[in-house]
């Protein structure tokens, strides 16, 4: 992302502010802004990777592994 010559970006103010104006225009039209809502519903389950579902047991055990 950086030109050969670092040094001259910052020579002037103008120049490091359209370089960062750049920056943020490419990673932008890259990742985007991302939606406001959620992709999963908030009723939906919780599942493990064999598909079972996940219950609060399930996740107190893991809470008191995680702790120690």
């Amino acid at each position: 992302m950086l030109p050969g010559r670092p040094s001259r970006i910052f020579r002037s103010r103008w120049a490091a502010l359209l370089w960062a104006a750049g920056i943020l225009w490419t990673a932008i039209t890259v990742i985007g802004f991302g939606s406001s809502t959620p992709d999963v519903p908030p009723e939906t389950a919780l599942t493990d990777d064999s598909g079972a579902e996940v219950s609060n047991a399930d996740l107190a055990v893991l809470r008191n592994f995680l702790s120690e």
